[in-house]
């Protein structure tokens, strides 16, 4: 990963340097533990990460450790990019610098107790770097700062559990995994109870683990559940997101359970969703509420969503990154397919929650479950402050029903290489994210279409191999 940040260093976007001193080092000196877990996101939101002997760890906390530049380099199933500059064969695959941020200290309960910690690329001098998922939504966050707002959000998933292992899964070769439940049974007591163990497992070890479930539920569908997380600001929200799946996938192989955040398993199923909650606030009041306006909305509410109705197709591969996101964008089945808004409306992409002044907010429903939540959560809350810092105003009216607008409202690509295209030539997309993010992401997003390009599916094999 080369020397480059984007624009001058400012020191604000990044996190504040921490010393030895900081309560949670103490507590792993403290501690018995002779080993620490850190990890780090990935362009696909997969955290990379590797046991550190504690001694390593304490030499790391002020000047970070090496971390080898590939995994911004290669994808999920770590082939390596033909056409990324910033990272590749060209480089060598050198160590970058990874800087663990102290505040995300945690146990993993699941795995005895090991302390954890999360980091973030930094460029040698300690400036962001422009790639890192993590200092991507902190770069937004920087700027959301200088307009004197704090982002709160919560994201919540569905996904679903098989009755599987890696293993069982290879040996099908692919097809036909079994679903952990029957039937399609949302809210259903008596299907948790079916997964009695793995329920309560996740709600207690993950609020153990520093990631607390407000609720946790059947979905419709065979195997599936909903999980809400906490509400908190947004980066502590994103790493909560990214710990979630990763934590959950972790837990569930303890049941003999594989958990898939695969936004659309099955052509006759539901997709997966990966809502995101979020709200301005000044520190202490939610800037969204306003009880004497329409729908308690504050003009800086309606100018944020404006902002995201503006701006969603701009930002469309941050929301629906793989090839597999696209086949959930169908129409009825729940995933809204065009940039609508509604007052407490779950068909819309955009839902108004017009309530308490604490609960006032606004619920982004297009992103799935296969979201990096950094990334999402960073084009989010960049659309809205878009519309934030232009003053953008509502032109449409809220949707009822299952209305979806007329003609003239854009629907969403049925395509990853068309949004992606769209995105690269985005200049609301540069402006908030930089160049240097854009043209690496939207490189990663084409080669993505390529293997897909390439490879012959099942569904060819069974339309043409015996017929054409």
């Amino acid at each position: 990963m080369a020397d480059v940040s984007v624009g001058p260093y400012d020191p604000s976007m990044a996190a504040k340097p921490k010393n030895d001193e900081h309560p949670a080092v103490a507590a792993v000196r403290a501690s018995a533990a002779g080993k620490v877990k850190v990890a780090v996101s990935d362009i696909d939101g997969i955290l990379r990460g590797k046991y550190l002997h504690r001694d390593k760890f304490l030499g790391a906390v002020n000047d970070g450790f090496g971390f080898c530049d590939v995994v911004f380099g290669w994808d999920a199933h770590d082939r390596c990019y033909d056409n990324a500059e910033m990272t590749g064969w060209q480089h060598g695959f050198p160590d970058a610098k990874v800087r663990i941020d102290l505040d995300t200290a945690r146990r993993v309960p699941w795995d005895n107790e090991v302390p954890f910690f999360l980091g973030e690329f930094v460029n040698p001098d300690d400036s962001p770097s422009p790639i890192c998922p993590r200092q991507t939504l902190r770069r937004v966050l920087g700027r959301a700062e200088k307009l004197g707002v704090v982002p709160m959000a919560g994201m919540e998933f569905e996904w679903f559990n098989f009755a599987e292992t890696p293993q069982s899964w290879a040996d099908k070769h692919g097809v036909g995994p079994s679903t952990l439940t029957p039937g399609m049974f949302g809210y259903s007591l008596l299907r948790m109870a079916d997964g009695r163990h793995f329920f309560n497992a996740l709600m207690d070890q993950m609020e153990a683990f520093r990631v607390p479930i407000e609720g946790l539920h059947t979905e419709t569908g065979p195997g599936v559940y909903e999980a809400a997380i906490s509400f908190s600001e947004a980066l502590e929200a994103a790493d909560r997101a990214i710990l979630f799946k990763t934590g959950t996938k972790e837990v569930a192989k303890g049941y003999g359970i594989m958990a898939s955040f695969m936004a659309k398993w099955n052509q006759n199923l539901p997709g997966c969703s990966g809502h995101i909650h979020q709200s301005l606030s000044d520190g202490a009041t939610n800037l969204f509420h306003d009880p004497s306006a329409p729908h308690a909305m504050s003009a800086l509410f309606e100018s944020y969503l404006a902002g995201q109705i503006a701006c969603l197709l701009e930002f469309a591969p941050m929301f629906w990154p793989t090839i597999n996101s696209y086949k959930r964008l169908v129409d009825g089945f729940w995933a809204p397919v065009k940039p609508t808004w509604g007052v407490d409306n779950r068909t819309a992409s955009f839902r108004v929650i017009a309530g308490s002044p604490k609960s006032t907010r606004l619920e982004t429903r297009c992103p799935g479950a296969d979201v990096n939540p950094y990334l999402a959560m960073a084009a989010v809350i960049a659309a809205g402050l878009h519309g934030v810092e232009k003053g953008l105003k509502l032109t449409t009216a809220p949707i009822s029903g299952n209305n979806q607008g007329g003609d003239d409202v854009p629907r969403a690509p049925r395509s990853l290489l068309r949004s992606t295209h769209t995105f690269r030539d985005s200049e609301i997309a540069r402006d908030w994210l930089g160049d240097t993010f854009v043209d690496h992401f939207a490189a990663t997003r084409e080669w993505e279409y390529r293997q897909w390009q390439d490879a012959v599916t099942d569904w060819e094999l069974k339309r043409y191999l015996e017929i054409i």
